[in-house]
């Protein structure tokens, strides 16, 4: 039965024209398919409008972090972190608050720093689907976030076209960027018969430290004992990451099974805006994936299980030895966590009659996470094993039902609501010693919680015309507390300094009473067009979010004593790293998002010409204090140009960034300035082969991205006054890329 899908695709490339020219050249090999979407309320169909697949494929020649291909989606940005583990920030709301789903499993960051968020786990050259709900989600895409989700798909099985045949099929690639000497490679391979699938895909990266456009800091050495960084390197943001992925498909009729095994070995990541860097990142996970389709609809299940050791201590960038007058040394800080995260899910879809469309599921998720440090030496860190979390326990218990009516050929309706119980605990802890950590309070306190949630979406869709849609609705979103904003407990300096979320160079402390963030989001979109939608599209999206218990920060207080730092001077301190506890507060988050597209010429001997332009602007508020939200990104545009002619593809693209100026006061919020980049792009692409080549900052502007955080890449970054405070993580200077894929 055909179903009109109640989306709303937000238009990043429009060059249709383009496009189907390539589908009618016969000199055009395929691409893979690679949906990437703005607002939507169900899964969107993979022959999504507004889908540019030689774009992304441009994009994989230019980052080997796969969050970075959300760039240039109307109201998403990202977090600054490691070369391979940004963050991605869709309409001021980023990490936890965002629900991620990569296959199917509900990935969740092991780390103190969150240095291994979702989509680190899956390499750029192994997507094949990637959506974004940017603005009222379904109940039946996923809970537990307050914002947009983000479902990211590996390759999906091939089959042979009858049981006499067998396809073979492969392809390889490597990649080379001039900025930070960025290398990498990639293999794919599949065997398949008609009913059976067997594919293998592998891709390696590494990176030593890019260098931004001009000097931002003294050229010297990066610590009393390390090397010596230039003044234009930036120190903490080489990294080496491999990844490998084996999936086995097999196909009955209407019933696929997928079976996906991934490994993930990172050997050193270095974080520019933490204290610490991953010295290991060993992640392996299994998924059991099965799809059916039936007379009454369909049916999709996972099983999976995902197990990460993590490990943190100060890179080759950052002091390695601490010693005080005659004390014994401090070798490093070595910090581990181990994480291991248990889930099943089960959706059904019911066509019940040619108006309405039932969907209904439930969800399991059983999280375990030890984070313990151990004892390096010295007298601040011996002679005990510090246990930052102990045992830590997230359970999810979610159910949801959902229905979609098409009244009449104008207006379609969609409806959910979703139940999760969230129940958290963790065991006793204990720190380096009981002179400088007392874990009393803390051990002695209730530590088990449990959230009861409720989702609700409601949305409309008019469809006056050909030229126009009309889309509109309302959501209750609901989070639990994550594992370290509940659980992370010691109030000493070092140890506060070690827990950072957020990458403004702060320490934080845990929070036993939070309660669950609820938002109530109401967003309208118009999308107008040619009627063809060949031709031109506006599409404009405002919204607004009030946020009860958002969890934010404040200023912690009430200690004495010489290594206390939670004391009155911490109140009032506006030039310097400061200490926090998590804390809620009402806050409000309001914006819009505008794209335009049109084609603008086309002529057999040219080719076809199309431009795009996005907008982006939010506005995030603590409504109790009236001070501006952490990392809110400022008012940006993206202007492209695109041209297309048989095998070859350009573009040429100018981001344009507003000045930061509004800022988080009690983290002390660094401002940056506004900035515009041109960036360059071409490749070409025959029936086996294909090379990219492009141009990143073309002008060498020297710059700071909004959401960088602090720059604590270098010095004595355990030390309360061992990195300088005020300085923003620069952005990369220019930078020329290549590279080169063959299939086979």
């Amino acid at each position: 039965m055909k179903r009109t899908s109640l989306s709303l695709s937000i238009m990043l490339s429009f060059v249709l024209p383009s496009i189907a020219y390539a589908e009618h050249s016969h000199d055009v090999e395929e691409l893979e398919k690679v949906t990437v979407s703005g607002q939507a309320i169900q899964p969107l169909p993979q022959e999504s409008a507004g889908l540019d697949l030689e774009a992304l494929k441009s994009k994989r020649a230019q980052s080997s972090d796969t969050a970075s291909l959300l760039k240039g989606i109307p109201g998403v940005s990202l977090y600054g972190a490691g070369g391979v583990s940004s963050l991605p920030v869709i309409r001021g709301l980023a990490d936890d608050r965002l629900r991620i789903k990569v296959d199917g499993m509900d990935l969740i960051s092991a780390c103190a720093n969150h240095m291994n968020p979702p989509l680190s786990y899956i390499s750029p050259t192994n997507l094949s689907e990637l959506k974004v709900y940017s603005g009222i989600t379904p109940v039946s895409a996923g809970g537990d976030s307050i914002g947009g989700i983000i479902i990211a798909k590996s390759k999906q099985p091939e089959f042979a076209k009858d049981a006499d045949s067998v396809l073979s099929k492969g392809e390889i690639g490597a990649f080379y960027r001039s900025n930070g000497d960025a290398r990498g490679a990639n293999l794919s391979a599949t065997l398949a018969t008609d009913n059976f699938s067997l594919n293998y895909t592998g891709s390696t990266s590494k990176a030593n430290n890019y260098d931004a456009a001009n000097n931002f800091k003294a050229a010297g050495p990066a610590a009393s004992d390390r090397g010596w960084l230039d003044g234009d390197e930036v120190g903490s943001t080489a990294y080496e990451t491999r990844n490998h992925a084996l999936n086995l498909g097999f196909k009955l009729d209407n019933h696929l099974l997928q079976v996906k095994l991934t490994h993930q070995d990172i050997p050193y990541q270095g974080f520019p805006n933490q204290r610490m860097d991953m010295l290991e990142n060993r992640s392996n996970s299994i998924n059991f994936i099965y799809n059916g389709l039936f007379d009454w609809g369909s049916l999709e299940t996972s099983l999976y299980r995902e197990k990460t050791h993590h490990k943190m201590d100060f890179g080759d960038d950052k002091q390695f030895l601490y010693q005080s007058g005659m004390a014994p040394p401090a070798y490093g800080m070595p910090m581990e966590t181990e994480g291991d995260n248990r889930g099943f899910s089960v959706k059904a879809e019911i066509n019940a009659n040619e108006r309405d469309l039932y969907r209904i599921g439930a969800d399991i998720q059983r999280y375990r996470l030890d984070d313990y440090w151990e004892a390096s030496g010295g007298m601040m860190m011996s002679p005990n094993t510090f246990i930052n979390i102990n045992n830590g326990q997230r359970d999810r218990y979610g159910v949801f039902a959902e229905w979609e009516a098409d009244w009449t050929s104008k207006w379609t309706t969609l409806a959910g609501i979703r139940h999760e119980t969230v129940k958290m605990d963790a065991d006793d802890v204990q720190g380096y010693n009981s002179t400088n950590y007392d874990p009393t309070a803390f051990n002695n306190a209730d530590k088990s919680q449990t959230d009861n949630n409720i989702d609700l979406t409601l949305i409309g869709r008019f469809t006056p015309s050909d030229n126009a849609s009309y889309e509109f609705g309302y959501a209750q979103k609901t989070r639990s507390p994550n594992l370290y904003e509940r659980y992370a407990w010691s109030t000493n300096g070092m140890a506060m300094r070690m827990v950072n979320l957020a990458g403004d160079g702060n320490g934080y402390v845990g929070n036993l009473d939070l309660d669950p963030e609820v938002a109530h989001t109401i967003s309208f979109t118009a999308d107008w067009h040619d009627a063809e939608k060949q031709d031109w599209n506006i599409t404009f999206t405002p919204y607004i979010s009030y946020v009860d218990d958002f969890i934010d920060a404040k200023r912690c207080s009430g200690q004495t004593g010489m290594m206390a730092v939670c004391t009155a001077s911490n109140l009032s301190t506006s030039d310097d790293f400061v200490y926090l506890q998590y804390d809620n507060v009402s806050a409000k988050l309001y914006g819009a998002d505008l794209s335009l597209a049109k084609h603008l010429y086309h002529d057999d001997k040219i080719g076809h010409i199309s431009g795009q332009a996005v907008f982006s602007y939010v506005r995030g508020k603590n409504r109790d204090t009236g001070d501006n939200l952490y990392n809110i990104m400022p008012l940006n545009a993206t202007f492209t140009l695109q041209h297309a002619k048989g095998a070859w593809h350009n573009s040429a693209e100018w981001q344009v960034v507003a000045a930061k100026d509004r800022v988080n006061d009690e983290r002390n919020e660094q401002e940056t300035s506004g900035y515009g980049l041109l960036n360059l792009r071409t490749s070409y692409q025959w029936k086996q082969a294909r090379v990219d080549f492009g141009i990143d900052n073309v002008l060498d502007k020297g710059y700071s991205e909004p959401l960088s955080g602090a720059y604590t890449g270098q010095g004595r970054t355990m030390s309360p006054d061992g990195v300088a405070w005020g300085v923003t993580v620069p952005g990369m200077g220019r930078s020329f890329y290549t590279a080169l894929s063959y299939s086979f």
